[in-house]
């Protein structure tokens, strides 16, 4: 497989503890962004894990969400092309 670099701004130390956590696992920090993005292209989701509180406007927000997702409201189709994307949003 031809390999490429990408570059990408992080904090420092965030970098350099992710780099800990890679090492403590036996890897390097590039085999664990290479899985995320593997993992990305696979399921095509993108997962974080908030720490702490999240505002309550956020959360309100959030919840409103998680309802019109579980009553099917307010969501798209798949779409296979973009010509389909934008059929569907004309006619909303």
């Amino acid at each position: 497989m031809t390999k490429t670099t990408i570059n990408i701004k992080a904090d420092k130390e965030v970098k350099e503890q992710a780099q800990k956590v890679a090492a403590n696992l036996g890897m390097p920090l590039s085999t664990v962004i290479n899985a995320y993005l593997k993992q990305l292209i696979r399921t095509k989701e993108v997962h974080f894990f908030v720490e702490g509180e999240l505002k309550p406007s956020v959360k309100k927000r959030f919840a409103k969400l998680r309802k019109d997702v579980i009553m099917g409201k307010n969501l798209s189709p798949a779409f296979d092309n973009a010509e389909d994307a934008i059929n569907w949003l004309n006619t909303k």
